[in-house]
């Protein structure tokens, strides 16, 4: 019976060593078969592969695709070379099994956002700029229909509601731009008025005459604000200033005090320079602009009874400032 064990375990153990036959004995016995084989189709592959061979190099290493790992490719010589070292051959027989158990990544490398390529979800310029213009035009339109609001209704009667219904956008998009509607407000007079006060603010670095500056100022005005819409902010804020002096406080920071300032730099030099004789201007300089405002409050009362020549107006105005006098 111990004889019949040793001799099953040893054919057992003749099994085993058959399984574990060395890979070059199966590859030098394949091409063995392959070179006896009278069959052409096979006659190109008698010669045996071997490590400098080109076509043992493509047959071990395929070209390099989208999912190739090149630590792989490079170790594809030393896989099918009989002289390779054991740790060599470790090293291979590692990372093959590290690839049989790690997916294959579904992107390749060049196309991954790292590399520097563009990704399909990834937002580029245009329609980033897309949608900056649209939120800007719904900001302008949000204005103009507070402005309508407010001129129709007064500050104290518009809703937010009925904003949003004359610009077309929902309560909620106006509350994205703006917190309230002093807000809104506020908003509105540096939109519309800000770029005037602007240009005043520039006018008493320009080395002319005051007189030809002043003639600037008047057709500026005549231009950019009473041809406009501009004028109603600030019959708005003189019809609820007295009930909202917050507002009516806003409007002097942002439009009124800067106006009057560019006017007492520009009044002081031309006193300096004997241009003016009268010097309370330079004290008083709501003197030189009063023409613009009684000319803003008469085209919303009066102008449909008796129609206002503005630019006459204000050349008589700049007559009387320099006609020539005896002094103060």
């Amino acid at each position: 019976m111990n004889a019949h064990r040793e001799s099953k375990g040893t054919g057992a153990g003749r099994s085993d060593a058959a399984h574990r036959e060395d890979p070059q004995d199966s590859v030098r016995r394949a091409t063995a078969e392959r070179a006896a084989d009278p069959d052409p189709a096979h006659a190109a592959e008698t010669e045996e592969p071997g490590p400098n061979s080109d076509r043992a190099d493509r047959a071990e290493a395929p070209e390099l695709g989208a999912n190739s790992d090149p630590a792989y490719e490079a170790e594809a010589p030393a896989r099918g070379d009989p002289s390779a070292e054991p740790s060599q051959k470790r090293r291979i027989a590692h990372s093959e099994a590290s690839r049989a158990v790690a997916p294959r990544p579904l992107v390749s490398r060049s196309d991954s956002p790292a590399s520097g390529a563009a990704s399909p979800s990834a937002p580029d310029g245009p329609p980033r700029r897309k949608r900056a213009e649209k939120s800007q035009a719904r900001r302008e339109a949000i204005l103009a229909a507070a402005l309508d609001e407010f001129t129709e209704r007064g500050f104290a009667l518009t809703r937010i509601d009925d904003v949003a219904r004359r610009a077309g956008v929902g309560k909620g998009t106006i509350y994205l731009h703006f917190k309230d509607k002093e807000a809104l407000f506020q908003q509105l007079v540096i939109t519309m008025l800000g770029p005037v006060v602007a240009q005043l603010a520039r006018l008493p670095d320009v080395d002319e005459p005051v007189r030809s500056v002043l003639e600037r100022v008047f057709a500026l005005f005549a231009t950019e604000v009473y041809g406009t819409k501009r004028p109603e902010v600030l019959r708005l804020v003189l019809a609820e200033g007295p009930r909202f002096p917050h507002l009516a406080e806003f409007y002097y920071r942002h439009v009124v005090e800067p106006a009057t300032t560019m006017l007492r730099r520009l009044l002081d030099r031309a006193c300096a320079r004997g241009e003016i004789r009268q010097e309370r201007l330079s004290q008083f300089p709501q003197l030189v602009v009063a023409p613009a405002l009684v000319a803003i409050i008469w085209r919303g009362l009066f102008d449909r009874f008796e129609p206002l020549d503005m630019a006459g107006l204000m050349r008589a105005h700049l007559d009387l400032l320099f006609a020539p006098g005896d002094g103060p």
